[in-house]
């Protein structure tokens, strides 16, 4: 069913609007139901699907004009059936995980209810303190922008009125992620320039591939609250970009207004939001109350900007095929089995195998102990997911016990995350004598990272620590699975342990796919998507930091940026490794961070040559022009391994200071034993370019060189940008 919106817009009264321009919730189900026959425009999911169609119906048949209910949810990273994390996602370098991951939330969403997520974050940071990096996609701009890219297609499908289709929301615009010492909710100062090369340009794509709506985050950008933010939600997001959606405010953000000093009371706060371009209130006072009386008057809010966000409003129910059906079939949604089998999938992309002394694979028999939290704990599902998630059904004891059917395994149990008894220290070290190996499963708990979980120290809790550092001194051989949102400071420890597999916290079916990459069964392919610092001092730390006048400088010459090439690292053996003193360095810690941006290991071993690029040169006043750079890798080991390749580019001089490398092709390949693949990377002009100063995107003539590498080798080529004579 067709729905004339102009026709239904000039029939509604002023209060009739404004009712649509909020989403709230209230616990109390008779209260809910008076919201919605009042005609709310917007609410939070029941959570059942038989209440959700019950509040559809009251808005539909109990209403003035029967106008259906937006109903949203944060579907971050699953409805029942919990995939990795997005920051593990991230790790795989595979954005079709991230597409998995929205394609069965929204059958499982839509099927039960809701047809709008608060989801995919697609806020950039370098800074791990913050806790909502386990949301996002890390700290590179190209490799989030894929993963943006893939989540909004699989939440929105090929049709948004599909039965198994939900809005997505590109959140939180903007520079959430640039929170001063990474202390969530704080203010953020940025320049223009690194604003639009950084923290836009995800949501550029995002709104690019038709995301339905975009939600205000909390922080003040350069002194000016994004909710009241008209020069971006406006200027940028609705009148530079086109973006004809929904922008949703955060939680209470519009009310915080009044915390932040910019208005005198939350009427005051509304008013600012609506007219900066806030479409829809999320919490706060109710726009118009029992009695009938509006909040806001027309001369507080001009009633054109009230009329264009009902209109977007409106039209997202009409894209969602509300009008023609609000109602929901949770028959639809009951594909459980198929759906852990496609997390589970995804699980054994997302591992990252950090070191490995030759520990992993686990041998097929022997003796192992098992031990820390994680032996036994089922606190695998990661932040933002609901009670009624599906829970792990088994432990990782149980998974390697059936993994391993012949390995004598002891498994240590009584742990806790923070706390370990001597007795139970010496039981350990007791039962570790008698061992063969020892798996130490460690990290932080879910609760630990998310929102409102910022930390200040990002090293593994004491008792863990103490745990791994007993074994080491007794001289065991040690395996540490750690389960983590976020890159930790492993720096104490992680040179006395044998092999170190990060498994962040993948999801329902993580013990299964952890236990398979332990056995070698699954090769771990994933790559680190966001930095691991050597310190906390380090932090905010990215691999495409800008060039300085003082660089460091090893051994062998200028450091240009970590280049994640393995002959690199014996040179950043010891903090005093450099040829001179007055160059940007840290005098108490080696050079670069621990694992950079783009490092993982496998269980076989590649190779890389043939590095081609289809020309030498190209036009920079043509960004149609553009190159194909070819690379063959080669699988010289003996197990058939994913590797990831990875395309920089350096722009070698150029009007503003430039990155040391960014990345602007990634490609996750299967290379069977002893056979080799040849990858093409399209690099465009506008790959080579960057914003300058007041808002101009520039290519430059000049010099490139390209790098293609994986982590533990690369080649390079050079490319001139030239103009056509």
């Amino acid at each position: 069913m067709s729905v004339d919106i102009e026709r239904l817009l000039g029939r509604m009264t002023w209060e009739q609007k404004l009712l649509q321009l909020q989403i709230v919730w209230r616990p109390d189900a008779a209260e809910r139901d008076d919201l919605v026959r009042r005609g709310l425009g917007a609410t939070f999911w029941p959570p059942s699907v038989g209440e959700a169609n019950a509040l559809q119906r009251i808005a539909v048949e109990q209403t003035a004009h029967g106008i259906p209910l937006l109903i949203g949810l944060d579907v971050v990273h699953g409805q029942f059936t919990i995939f990795p994390t997005p920051l593990a996602q991230a790790a795989s370098f595979a954005p079709e995980v991230a597409g998995d991951d929205a394609r069965v939330s929204a059958v499982e969403a839509r099927g039960n209810g809701v047809n709008w997520t608060f989801s995919p974050m697609v806020d950039i940071t370098r800074d791990p303190r913050w806790g909502r990096v386990v949301e996002g996609f890390g700290e590179d701009v190209h490799l989030a922008s894929a993963f943006t890219a893939a989540k909004v297609a699989g939440y929105q499908g090929t049709q948004l009125s599909a039965p198994d289709s939900v809005a997505g929301c590109l959140k939180h615009f903007v520079a959430y992620g640039a929170a001063e010492a990474g202390r969530d909710y704080n203010t953020t100062d940025v320049s223009d320039r690194r604003l639009r090369e950084t923290y836009l340009e995800t949501f550029r794509v995002g709104v690019e591939h038709g995301a339905a709506a975009v939600m205000a985050s909390f922080n003040a950008l350069n002194g000016h609250p994004m909710h009241a933010n008209r020069a971006l939600l406006t200027g940028v997001l609705k009148q530079e970009w086109g973006f004809d959606g929904v922008v949703v405010g955060d939680a209470d953000g519009v009310a915080q207004l009044v915390d932040h000093g910019i208005a005198a009371d939350e009427r005051a706060a509304i008013a600012l939001a609506l007219e900066a371009g806030v479409d829809l209130v999320m919490g706060g006072t109710l726009l118009v109350d029992a009695d009938g009386t509006a909040l806001l008057g027309p001369a507080d809010v001009s009633p054109d900007r009230i009329d264009d966000a009902v209109r977007r409003v409106l039209r997202l129910k009409e894209r969602l095929g509300l009008f023609e059906n609000p109602f929901s079939d949770a028959a639809a949604a009951g594909r459980t089995a198929e759906h852990r089998m496609i997390a589970r999938r995804a699980a054994e992309r997302c591992t990252v195998l950090l070191t490995n002394k030759g520990a992993l694979p686990l041998p097929a028999t022997g003796r192992i102990l098992l031990a820390g939290p994680y032996a036994r704990s089922l606190d695998h599902l990661g932040a933002w997911v609901q009670r009624f998630a599906i829970a792990p059904g088994e432990s990782l004891a149980d998974a390697l016990a059936q993994e391993l059917p012949r390995v004598d395994w002891d498994v240590a149990d009584g742990e806790d995350f923070f706390h370990l008894a001597d007795a139970d220290l010496a039981d350990i070290q007791g039962r570790a004598a008698s061992a063969d190996l020892v798996v130490l499963a460690l990290g932080e708990p879910s609760r630990l990272s998310g929102e409102a979980a910022s930390r200040a120290d990002i090293t593994l809790p004491d008792a863990q620590r103490r745990l791994i550092h007993a074994l080491a001194d007794a001289g065991v051989r040690i395996v540490v699975v750690l389960a983590t949102g976020r890159p930790l400071v492993v720096e104490d420890w992680v040179d006395r342990v044998d092999a170190l597999l990060c498994s962040w916290h993948l999801g329902t079916e993580a013990p299964a796919a952890i236990a398979a990459t332990l056995s070698g069964r699954v090769n771990p392919g994933g790559r680190v998507p966001m930095t691991f610092p050597r310190a906390v001092g380090q932090v905010p730390i990215h691999y495409d930091h800008e060039r300085t006048g003082r660089p460091p400088r090893t051994g062998g010459g200028l450091l240009r940026g970590v280049d994640a090439v393995a002959s690199d690292a014996a040179e950043l053996a010891g903090p005093n490794n450099t040829d001179d003193h007055y160059t940007s360095k840290f005098l108490d810690l080696p050079l670069g961070p621990r694992f950079d941006f783009g490092h993982g290991l496998t269980y076989t071993t590649f190779g890389l040559d043939h590095l081609t690029v289809s020309a030498g040169s190209v036009d920079p006043e043509r960004l149609d022009d553009g190159v194909d750079v070819q690379v063959t890798v080669r699988n010289t080991g003996r197990r058939d391994g994913d590797d990831v390749l990875m395309l920089f580019v350096t722009d070698e001089v150029a009007s503003v200071t430039q990155p040391v490398r960014r990345l602007r092709g990634f490609r996750r390949v299967h290379v069977p034993a002893g056979e080799s693949v040849t990858v093409a990377f399209p690099l465009t002009v506008d790959d080579l370019g960057f914003w300058a100063d007041g808002g101009t995107r520039l290519v430059e003539p000049g010099d490139f060189t390209l790098t293609v590498g994986d982590g533990m080798s690369s080649l390079t080529a050079r490319l001139r940008a030239e103009a056509s004579r």
